[in-house]
C-alpha cells in the first residue's frame, strides 16, 4: 500500500534540497577564495545584472550581445577557472570538499603557530629582519600576485631561509595562506597614518598598511633591536615578550577553545587600557 502523500514531507525535502545547494555554493566559494576567480566570478554577475536590465528596457541589441556572451560563457568559465576546479575535484577526492576533520584542522592550525613561533625566535635572537602576513578572512590574492609565487608547505626552517639577509627573497613580504607560504618578496602597501612613530621602517609601515586594509595578522622582526611586533586592524603592538607573541598568535590563529588561553584578547586589553 503506497505511503499517503505528505505535504511536511515534501517540505522538508525543499528545504533539504535548498540547504545542500547553498552549501555546496558555500564551499565552492571558500574553495575561489583569494583568488584571482573572485574578480571574475563578480565579472559573471555584473554581465547577468546587465541582462536582466536590457530585457527589462527592451535594449534588444544589448540583450542580444548578452544571450551570446552566456551562451559561450559555459565553456569561457571551464577554460577560466580550470585551477580552481581542479583544486575543488582534487578536495572531493580526498573526501575533503563536503567534510573535513576538526580534529585535523586544529592540528594544522597548531603546526602552523609552532612554525611561526620557531622561526621568528630564530631570527629575533639573530636580528634578521623578517616581514610575515598571515591571511585571515580577507583574500590577499592582489598582494600575492606582487611577489614570487612559492606555494609551499610551511615550514620555520623555509622562513628563516627565506630571510636570511643578501638573498633573493629576503626583502619584502612573505604571505601565508593557511599552511602554506604562497608567496615571497611580496609588495604590502605602506600605512599613511601620521600617528607613526618615526622610529619604525618600512617594514613595520608596511605591517601597518596592510592590517590597515584587509584583517591578516602581520608579524614584524626588527632587524636594528631583534624585537617582535605584530599588527593587527591598524594596531601595533611593539617588542612583545615570547610568552605574549604566542598568546596573540594562539589567540588568532588557532579556533580549538582548548588551547586557548582563559585571559580575554590581548587586543580588547589594550582597547581597555587605551580608553581608560
Amino acid at each position: 500500500m503506497p505511503f499517503p502523500d505528505l505535504p511536511i514531507l515534501k517540505y522538508l525535502s525543499q528545504i533539504v534540497d535548498i540547504f545542500l545547494v547553498w552549501f555546496v555554493i558555500y564551499k565552492l566559494i571558500m574553495v575561489i577564495r583569494g583568488t584571482k576567480a573572485v574578480q571574475l566570478l563578480k565579472g559573471i554577475f555584473v554581465i547577468i545584472i546587465v541582462k536582466l536590465l536590457s530585457d527589462f528596457l527592451h535594449l534588444n541589441t544589448l540583450s542580444l550581445m548578452m544571450d551570446t556572451v552566456i551562451t559561450w560563457g559555459f565553456l569561457a568559465i571551464i577554460i577560466i577557472f580550470q585551477p580552481e576546479l581542479r583544486r575543488a575535484l582534487e578536495q572531493l577526492g580526498r573526501g575533503r570538499f563536503f567534510a573535513r576533520s576538526g580534529i585535523q584542522e586544529e592540528e594544522e592550525q597548531k603546526q602552523r603557530v609552532d612554525a611561526i613561533i620557531n622561526a621568528t625566535n630564530y631570527m629575533a635572537k639573530r636580528r634578521i629582519g623578517a616581514l610575515i602576513s598571515i591571511e585571515k578572512g580577507t583574500g590577499m590574492g592582489d598582494y600575492i600576485e606582487t611577489g614570487i609565487p612559492m606555494n609551499s608547505t610551511l615550514t620555520h626552517e623555509l622562513l628563516i631561509n627565506i630571510f636570511i639577509p643578501n638573498t633573493p627573497l629576503h626583502d619584502g613580504a612573505v604571505i601565508i595562506q593557511k599552511t602554506k607560504i604562497a608567496a615571497a618578496a611580496c609588495y604590502l602597501p605602506l600605512s599613511e597614518s601620521p600617528f607613526i612613530s618615526k622610529e619604525l621602517g618600512t617594514r613595520h609601515r608596511a605591517a601597518l598598511g596592510i592590517s590597515e586594509v584587509t584583517d591578516s595578522l602581520t608579524i614584524v622582526v626588527s632587524e636594528e633591536t631583534g624585537g617582535v611586533s605584530v599588527t593587527k586592524n591598524g594596531e601595533l603592538l611593539r617588542d612583545l615578550s615570547n610568552e605574549k607573541f604566542k598568546e596573540i598568535l594562539i589567540q588568532e590563529l588557532v579556533t580549538d577553545s582548548n588551547v586557548k588561553t582563559s585571559s580575554p584578547s590581548i587586543w580588547k586589553r589594550r582597547e581597555k587600557t587605551k580608553n581608560g
